[in-house]
């Protein structure tokens, strides 16, 4: 018995058979489904966890008393079940050691690999660490070099000075030897002159005075001196620049640092001006600007001063130069030219210095406005003082811009988002007669002006003559004046009148609207065609009388409101974006296609909010009604793929985050399941329309953008009308197509007209129930829509769709009603013709929507029950809008007691290869 146990232990029982039993086991022929069946044996408390106690449960199980025999018989069970399980395990770890040998190479070659890739990262980073000293002991030394070289620049300046100092005194003393005295005195008397001329010439570097140059260069001129003068002139001029633009920001640094710590004075321009604050940017700018202004216009009187002074040489009229050599003249006029382009470059290096000096990603918009408001009019003074386009300026602002432009836009589309989830889409109400050009975002477009000229100019230049227009800055401020002064423009809050009280332009209007319907004198004749061109396509009706008015059209919900543009709160919003991105874009050319871009998004974004909250739904496809086309399929891809962030929370790449926005969500306030207003048909007309109006503001606008947009992006322009902008109008059918499919109930339809009997034996007059139910729920349909147009204006195009949404899908469930017939006779087949044409004549009284959508798709399916087997064969091939089992119901029910079974399954087996492709 204690053998017998042994034998049970479970260190044995869990052991792992070693290769020689494998084999031995491998070799005994056992049947595979008797091995099996002893598996099957095996109790299942053995499976049920790894701490099972297997001798404690088999000694429990020992009768009280025991028989010899018994026990071995057990015993040898136990071990026919340890030996299956065994063999079990064995053919297992046999069928596994190839792959197991396999993956145990691969681990090898990893372990190999990561050896290797250790090996190159440890040499990489000491060749990173070589060439980081390298590199970093290269900038320190060309530092230094520069130091050094400055140093040494004024250095030069102060030798030859001391050099000159030398020679005097060495002639001084030769003419002392030679006792020339008056020669010595008057010696003496040039060099102290010279200083005092020096001083005398820097002085007019800032405020040029004609009296005081015309001295200057007449003293140089006795000294014959003047090539000296032109030269001393020039580093007057290089240096009042350096000194001016210091000077300035200093003071704005100290003023905001508010303590007197001369730190700032020892720091280098560029550092300096990375110590301005947001607040005092705008203003040190300004002041800049009107400094830098005052060098250059000292230099451009200059330059006038001695052009004055040749004419007046050529014609012998010289009141104060004494007669110069042509060299000279030639010599003083080169000097001159090419100084403009030296001054100009130094005044761009200083004002680029300061640009950069800033981050201003986190301006206000009108600030940053303002910002490129006084660099493009300083690009203007450069244009008008050298012909310059400056390269420098251009790139340093286009670079602040395109950085602030990115998180602008950033801000502006997580806004609209906000916006968006919180929109409530209810119709705000504006006038009639509303334009964008109404809006102070877009009062630029009013004001024609070159691409040169600062938007101060442009508004100071509106109440000008055209001869003061002709006049460059230079003639304008020669005498007094600064191009930079900031005039503070109050803008009149008042005159932005777009907002109608309470939907109406006046409270008597909605009174008066039978006396004066749709009166539209007050709107502008492009708005007019707009919306004429969109309710009838015809001229627009004035003073209608009572029984004409009610004798218009049945599906016109429009009748007691004003042809007032439909759109929201945020359509309002996104407009006023638009315009203010195409001022930024108006102002500054190098980043118009950004902007533009940008733009665009901001539609996308739009239209993709208003297809996702009101136009998604798994059922269109299986429709048949083909209500998204493969443009807007492929618009709404684009937007998502491009800029719907779908991974919202999900930790990704930083910079795919930063490009894209979340999807928005529908805001729990509006509600769209109550049948009662039409499955929210209000917030989806507003949704709706205001989109297709936001695409007609983009359309106005399109000739603006594309004068601004460069040459080689324009087909990107293009692209986003005809692709983006174009299926606006598209969203109507998806949208409206809800409720059509929710407004009739076309289930109850279709069980009245399973209840019909269709194998009647006489003609009947008198049509089938379910027509009047069809017709009572059209009817109920068509009071549901003018109980929403009391609250919001249904354009024609709106009820259009929605009539024809519900017609088709009427017309739709009658023929797959007729579909599920078993049985039908002649006179049936007329009964169905009664059905519908009765369903047709109430129809049209309803609605005037003409022809009748889908009417052919009934009566042509009807008269197919009277087709013979030949016809029928050419009607399957020629009309696949039918269903699969709509043809197989017409094969059935119609040719099955007239043809044979295989002519059956000829023409099901045609109408099963023709739906073939489809699936």
């Amino acid at each position: 018995k204690t053998q017998s146990m042994a034998d049970l232990s479970p260190v044995e029982n869990l052991r792992i058979p070693s290769k020689e039993e494998l084999r031995e086991l491998r070799e005994q022929p056992i049947d595979p489904q008797a091995e099996q069946e002893i598996i099957d044996s095996i109790e299942e408390v053995y499976f049920s966890s790894d701490s099972f106690d297997m001798v404690q449960h088999e000694l429990e199980k020992l009768p009280p008393e025991l028989n010899l025999q018994e026990l071995e018989e057990y015993r040898d069970k136990l071990k026919r079940q340890q030996a299956a399980v065994s063999k079990k395990v064995a053919d297992l770890i046999l069928e596994k050691q190839p792959a197991y040998v396999k993956e145990l190479e691969r681990v090898t070659a990893l372990q190999t690999n990561l050896q290797l890739a250790a090996v190159i990262c440890t040499n990489a980073r000491r060749q990173l660490s070589v060439a980081k000293e390298g590199f970093t002991e290269a900038s320190l030394g060309l530092l230094a070099n520069q130091r050094r070289r400055q140093l040494l620049t004024g250095l030069l300046k102060s030798l030859r000075t001391i050099k000159t100092l030398q020679r005097t005194d060495v002639r001084l003393s030769e003419m002392l030897e030679e006792e020339d005295y008056p020669g010595a005195i008057q010696l003496c008397l040039e060099c102290q002159k010279a200083e005092q001329l020096d001083v005398a010439l820097s002085k007019t570097c800032k405020h040029f005075d004609v009296l005081h140059y015309t001295k200057v260069q007449l003293a140089y001129t006795l000294l014959g001196k003047t090539q000296t003068a032109m030269d001393q002139l020039h580093m007057h001029f290089t240096q009042a620049i350096h000194n001016t633009v210091f000077q300035v920001v200093l003071g704005y640094v100290e003023l905001c640092a508010g303590n007197a710590d001369t730190k700032f004075q020892k720091m280098q321009y560029k550092d300096l001006c990375t110590h301005i604050t947001l607040d005092s940017y705008i203003p040190c700018l300004t002041d800049l600007c009107k400094a830098l202004w005052e060098v250059m216009l000292s230099y451009h009187r200059t330059m006038q001063w001695h052009e004055e002074q040749d004419k007046q040489e050529n014609t012998g009229k010289r009141p104060y130069i004494l007669t110069s050599w042509w060299w000279i003249r030639s010599y003083v006029k080169k000097k001159l030219e090419h100084g403009l382009t030296r001054i100009w470059q130094d005044v761009q290096l200083k004002v680029k210095a300061y640009i950069l000096g800033t981050d201003m990603s986190n301006f206000k918009y009108d600030d940053f406005i303002v910002v490129l408001d006084v660099i493009s009019r300083l690009m203007q003074v450069g244009e008008e003082f050298c012909g310059s386009k400056s390269e420098v300026l251009q790139e340093s602002i286009k670079r602040q811009s395109i950085n602030y432009f990115k998180n602008y836009h950033r801000a502006r589309l997580e806004e609209l988002r906000m916006f968006l989830e919180n929109e409530t889409w209810e119709l705000c109400p504006v006038k009639s007669n509303f334009n964008i050009a109404q809006l102070h975002e877009f009062k630029f477009m009013g004001q024609c002006r070159s691409p040169s000229v600062s938007p101060s100019k442009q508004a100071a230049s509106s109440a000008a003559t055209p001869t003061q227009e002709e006049l460059s800055l230079f003639q304008q401020y020669v005498q007094e004046g600064n191009p930079f002064e900031m005039h503070i423009e109050h803008k009149e809050e008042e005159t932005e009148d777009v907002l109608a009280s309470n939907g109406y332009e006046s409270d008597e209007l909605e009174k008066s609207v039978y006396q004066d319907y749709d009166s539209d004198s007050d709107v502008p004749e492009e708005l007019k065609q707009d919306y004429v061109d969109e309710q009838t396509g015809d001229a627009p009706l004035k003073s209608v009388s009572r029984e004409t008015m009610r004798s218009k059209r049945k599906s016109d919900y429009n009748l007691n409101k004003t042809n007032a543009p439909i759109l929201t709160n945020t359509t309002l919003n996104v407009i006023r974006l638009v315009g203010k991105y195409m001022q930024m874009m108006n102002i500054l050319k190098p980043i118009a296609f950004d902007v533009i871009h940008c733009v665009s998004q901001l539609f996308d974004y739009y239209l993709y909010a208003v297809y996702t909250f009101f136009g998604r739904n798994d059922m269109y496809e299986s429709s048949g009604l083909g209500l998204i086309s493969s443009r807007l399929r492929t618009t709404l891809n684009r937007i998502q793929e491009s800029l719907i962030d779908m991974n919202a929370g999900v930790h990704g790449p930083a910079e795919d985050r930063k490009e894209k926005v979340p999807s928005p969500h529908l805001s729990q306030m509006v509600v769209l399941t109550n049948s009662g207003t039409l499955y929210g048909l209000a917030q989806r007309v507003v949704a709706t329309e205001s989109l297709v109006f936001l695409a007609e503001q983009f359309e106005s606008l399109q000739s603006h953008l594309d004068t601004m947009m460069p040459a080689a992006k324009k087909p990107f322009l293009q692209q986003f009308y005809s692709q983006t902008v174009s299926t606006a109008s598209e969203l109507r059918k998806p949208i409206y197509w809800i409720v059509a499919a929710k407004a009739i109930d076309y289930e109850q339809m279709l069980l009245m007209m399973a209840g019909v009997k269709w194998d009647i034996r006489e003609i009947m007059s008198q049509h089938n129930v379910y027509v009047d139910v069809l017709l009572k729920e059209f009817e109920q349909f068509n009071k549901r829509l003018g109980d929403v147009s009391r609250h919001v204006r249904i354009p024609l195009p709106v009820s259009n769709v929605l009539w024809e949404h519900c017609i088709r899908l009427a017309n739709r469930t009658l023929v797959e009603g007729y579909a599920n017939v078993k049985k039908c006779s002649n006179e049936g087949r007329a009964l169905m013709q009664l059905d519908f044409q009765q369903f047709l004549m109430k129809l049209e009284k309803l609605t005037d929507l003409r022809p009748i959508p889908d009417k052919e798709f009934v009566e042509t399916y009807i008269k197919a029950y009277y087709l013979t087997e030949n016809d029928m064969e050419q009607f399957i091939k020629n009309h696949r809008e039918y269903s699969m089992k709509q043809l197989a119901n017409l094969v059935n029910v119609c040719l099955g007691s007239h043809i044979n079974k295989k002519a059956r399954q000829k023409l099901l087996a045609a109408i099963d290869d023709i739906d073939r492709p489809k699936r």
